[in-house]
This record gives C-alpha cells, structure tokens and sequence, in this order.
C-alpha cells in the first residue's frame, strides 16, 4: 500500500493508504482528527472543510494522492501550541454560534479563510463566504455576529 506524508497541523504525518482515499477518511479514520465531519459526501455541505494553505476546502472527494506538500489545517489545528482558541473559535463560543454543531466545523473553516482575505468583511460577504456551508439549525444570525465579532478583535 502506498505511503503519503502529510503536513498537517505544523508537523508531518505518514500515512499508508490507497492514492483514491478521500482527504477527509485520512483525516478522521487514519489521524483521529474529528473536526471534520462527514456529512454529504459532495462537497456541498461545508462540513467537512479544512484549510488547504489557508484556502477553506471541502476534503470529502479530495483524493489523498492530490495533496502532495499543501499544508493541511484542520479545526484542531487553529488553537496555539498552548491550546489558546484561535479568535474565530473564541469568537463562536462568545456568541453562541451552534446548536447541534455539526457544521460548525465549515462555518468556522470558511470563517477564518474569510477573515484572512478580508479582515472587515459586511455582512453580505459573510454570506457569501458561508454559501457551501448547510446549517439546518438555524445559527447563521450568530454565526454572522460571531464573524464580526472576530474581525473586531484580530
């Protein structure tokens, strides 16, 4: 069986799997990385986003023989070495941003791609940077607070 090594979270892991294992299965089966979350398998729920060099992607049908160097962030990688929250994470928790929680993963995977590219998004570039993820819950009015309210203290 083939052997990736993957750059994940600031350190290197080695994998053997199949080149046609999908990104997310490494992720969570292989490196017990459960931020991301399984939940249409189309790439059109959001739920399984992690940052590809700091670009939010979904990783469901990411074949993990297509990652070759890119840097993987997952949403346990966002935290400092000290276990600080990253802003966006704090800022989720401050504004009571889930639910259920299922997609709060993507929400705060796209989030912080946002804020990187536009660190004072408006509200209709919120949703727009959040189009790919599905809430059924109904959080998105405090997903939104909570996005500004990290781009207030970054």
């Amino acid at each position: 069986m083939p052997q990736f090594t993957l750059h994940i979270n600031g350190s290197q892991k080695m994998v053997d799997t199949e080149p046609d294992t999908p990104l997310l299965y490494v992720l969570r089966d292989y490196l017990a990385l459960n931020g991301p979350k399984f939940g249409c398998g189309l790439s059109q729920c959001g739920a399984c986003m992690v940052l590809l060099d700091g670009r939010a992607t979904t990783s469901c049908m990411i074949p993990v023989s297509a990652i070759g160097n890119t840097e993987i962030t997952t949403l346990e990688g966002l935290a400092d070495e000290n276990g600080k929250l990253h802003v966006v994470q704090e800022a989720f928790v401050k504004e009571q941003a889930a639910q259920c929680g299922y997609c709060l993963n993507g929400m705060v995977i796209a989030a912080v791609d946002l804020l990187e590219k536009n660190p004072q998004p408006d509200d209709a570039t919120i949703r727009e940077a959040l189009k790919l993820n599905l809430c059924r819950c109904g959080a998105h009015t405090r997903v939104i607070k909570a996005i500004k309210r990290a781009a207030k203290i970054q």
